[in-house]
């Protein structure tokens, strides 16, 4: 064979083997993790009813590029507010400068305070420690974020950072790419001037503890205990000392309990030298946050650890999957996933040891499962507990039983549990609607004293006032119980929210129906009749004249001054007109409370071409799927399709509010399947059709349940029938205890409104009334 045809086939072949290797890297699927963009939120909000109803901070999502495991202890993310006051999340994209890397225990999403943090920051030439002092320029083009690791550049000292982390650890990687001078600074965030920080060159390690306070109840009280840390590096130090403000005490090994404290290690690195740092955290001491480093990390490389924390976030993701043309909804949808299962925290270190409830300065013991704090239960009691109720029930289960162990701490289930004490943050008593949920769809069992706790928040209030403002039992219960509303003379002043009579009123309404979900399946006939007439509190603050909802007063009289379309003091966060669809127990007595299902159906069209839905509050998230109710279930599909498109995005501003411990993102979940758990402790989900061609549900069960919709994902958004294992279905609502079967559901999708589907009075969904 001539020589340069040999040459040409070698050359030919290689070429093909190249092709070939490139087609299939570029053939490989995508993991679902890598649709995930922890920036989405960390801006504030570009949408339309965040721009027309939020204010201030109800106008940034609050969320930040946390990477952490599922429900992890201590959550990792890059610094730019150096502060753990309410309100401030630690990172807005919008900021310019890193002041360092967060060991945080943020509430996702919301507008509270950070708790028991510490911050490290790479230095690079000479030593700058104060956080307004050290920070660095970086460029969000040199940004990385993902659920399993973070990385980017810090700009003035030309270090290439990344992290990622384990359950109760963080792990981290300095490039330092000019040599020469080097350091790392670490302090405990405290705004209150106290917390501990000692150098520990034998051991080569910085530790230290940031003590914790409470707000709302008990505002500025020691919540009875810190945030501890251990940080391990592995480069010799040629120096090290504390600070405290702008005094350096080099050599000084530790320092307590004073403003602006902090510790720190210099060396000498060459250029392009790596150095690693790996953290370690707790809630109960120090030796316990070594353990939980030692026991976490072992032998593993950062490089393992973020393989494992990929991993376990891709298991997670896969309990659905999604198939369709829009890539960018993909994105949307595996990031409000990603979002939805940041909180509640586990408290607990690996050795189950944990810092008792409310304060008592106890440790406690857990065995086998974790124990669970930092439940935004005013907000997740919506869709977040129903999402994991579905996806993961036996996480769910451990999270009841924490509360339930908090009660028998504490003496009182918790309204809205966070800072692992009792707070009245919020309105309601939403603890009881959580653990109805979980009850009433098979997830737990109750024994009498559970149920006995139950009652007692319905029922009755703590004796001792002290414990009633510190967050204990139902505000106002005495005048709800005495006149079937709170009337505007109980300010309710030992509460957070003081006032927002109305809005108590009704959301006491929806708790007493779940309790009722429970008194009857227990058997207790009393409470369960009982209760179910405190569910219909609801008609009281209800005025026909205006077909809303109105502040009342003991004498049964409305309030003089009216304006449904604006905030009143005795609304949450909201205005009347917003509220008055809060009867998710009772939509049907809603429907005839305004006359009927014509007057309701204008009412809401209303409601709706005056601009006053508002995405970005919890307390309308159910409204968009009323329409199921009244016969126009169209309308239900027409918006919703509308708010997943103007109110979330993969965008910065992609979220239109506070995500408030994952809510927000769980709406979005549970929509783009199309279906949403409107009233909690009813086993059934509304129906709003799927926005994808094609979803698989793997159940914790080993069941399979897959939804076909082709053509969703290409805007085909209208049912035009439903098929369930090939057999019709005609409900606008599916049961929970099918889903468990698993199955084929199909659904005929259109471009134009069937309004024909879902007509008929028995297939509308559960209502007290029907």
């Amino acid at each position: 064979m001539d020589s340069n045809l040999k040459k040409y086939i070698k050359y030919y072949l290689l070429s093909l083997c190249g092709f070939v290797g490139i087609f299939l890297s570029n053939a490989q699927v995508k993991e679902l993790v890598d649709y995930v963009n922890p920036l989405i939120g960390t801006a504030p909000s570009t949408t339309i009813s965040a721009m027309k109803h939020g204010l201030h901070k109800e106008n940034n999502a609050q969320v930040v590029p946390f990477v952490t495991l599922p429900f992890g202890m201590t959550n990792w993310t890059p610094q730019t507010q150096s502060t753990e006051t309410k309100c401030h999340a630690p990172y807005y994209y919008t900021d310019s400068i890193i002041t360092g890397f967060r060991g945080s225990h943020w509430l996702s999403g919301s507008c509270v305070q950070d708790y028991g943090s510490m911050t490290i920051m790479p230095i690079s030439g000479p030593l700058k420690f104060l956080p307004d002092n050290r920070g660095s320029k970086f460029s969000h083009a040199t940004e990385r974020a993902t659920p399993y690791s973070y990385e980017v550049r810090l700009d003035d000292y030309n270090i290439d950072v990344e992290m990622t982390a384990a359950k109760r650890s963080g792990l981290f990687k300095f490039k330092f790419n000019n040599g020469g001078e080097a350091h790392l600074v670490v302090n405990p965030n405290s705004d209150e001037g106290e917390g501990f920080i000692k150098v520990d060159t034998l051991n080569n390690e910085i530790l230290g503890y940031n003590p914790v306070h409470r707000i709302y109840q008990g505002w500025g009280d020691y919540a009875g205990f810190n945030g501890y840390f251990v940080v391990k590096f592995d480069k010799e130090v040629r120096a090290f000392g504390t600070y405290q403000n702008d005094h350096i005490h080099k050599g000084r090994a530790q320092i307590s309990n004073q403003e602006n404290l902090g510790a720190y290690i210099s060396f000498n690195t060459e250029p392009n030298e790596t150095l690693y740092a790996y953290i370690g955290t707790s809630f109960t001491s120090l030796a316990n946050a070594r353990k939980n480093l030692e026991a976490e990390i072992q032998k593993k490389t950062f490089d393992d650890i973020k393989v494992e924390l990929k991993r376990n976030w891709e298991q997670l993701l896969s309990k659905i999957k999604v198939e369709g043309h829009n890539e960018d909804a993909k994105v949307v949808f595996y990031t409000a996933m990603y979002h939805s299962y940041l909180q509640p925290r586990t408290f607990n270190d690996v050795d189950g040891s944990y810092p008792g409830f409310a304060g008592t300065g106890k440790r406690n013991t857990i065995s086998g499962k974790d124990y669970f704090v930092d439940f935004s239960m005013w907000d997740t009691f919506r869709a977040s507990h129903p999402l994991f109720n579905l996806l993961t029930p036996s996480i769910s289960s451990d999270m009841m039983q924490s509360l339930f162990s908090k009660a028998e701490q504490g003496g009182w289930l918790p309204i809205f549990p966070c800072w692992n004490s009792y707070t009245s943050a919020m309105i309601g008593d939403h603890v009881i609607a959580t653990i109805a949920d979980a009850y009433m769809k098979d997830i737990i069992e109750l024994n009498e004293e559970q149920y006995n706790y139950l009652l007692k928040n319905a029922f009755e209030s703590p004796e001792s006032y002290v414990d009633y403002k510190n967050g204990k039992g139902r505000r106002a219960l005495e005048s709800y119980m005495k006149y079937g509303y709170i009337p505007l003379e109980e300010e309710v002043k030992e509460s957070f929210h003081n006032n927002e009579q109305v809005s108590r009123t009704l959301e006491y309404a929806f708790d007493d129906f779940a309790l009722s979900q429970i008194a009857k399946r227990m058997g207790d006939k009393k409470h369960a009749k009982l209760l179910r007439e405190r569910a219909l509190n609801y008609k009281r603050v209800y005025s026909k004249k205006d077909s809303t909802v109105r502040g009342k007063y003991a004498d049964g009289t409305f309030v003089n001054d009216f304006d449904k379309y604006v905030r009143q003091p005795y609304i949450t966060e909201g205005t009347p007109y917003q509220y008055t669809w809060y009867v998710p127990q009772d939509v049907q007595g809603l429907i005839n409370l305004m006359g009927g299902t014509k007057a309701f159906n204008d009412n809401l069209d209303r409601f709706h071409s005056k601009g006053q839905y508002w995405h970005g509050n919890e307390p309308g998230h159910q409204i968009p799927f009323l329409y199921n109710y009244s016969g126009q279930s169209w309308k239900t599909q027409t918006l919703v399709k509308q708010i997943m498109q103007t109110e979330y995005s993969n965008d910065v501003g992609g979220l239109s509010g506070n995500d408030d411990a994952g809510q927000m993102s769980a709406w979005y979940v549970f929509a783009a399947m199309g279906f949403y758990p409107v009233a909690p402790s009813v086993p059934e989900y509304v129906i709003s059709g799927p926005h994808f061609d094609k979803i698989t549900i793997n159940l914790e069960n080993g069941k399979t349940l897959v939804f076909i919709a082709k053509g969703a994902s290409s805007g085909n958004n209208f049912i035009q029938q439903i098929t369930c294992n090939g057999k019709p279905y005609t409900s606008t609502y599916f049961n929970h205890f099918d889903f468990l079967k698993g199955g084929v559901i199909e659904f005929k999708m259109g471009s134009t409104p069937n309004k024909n589907w879902g007509l008929k009075d028995n297939s509308k969904p559960f209502s007290m009334s029907k």
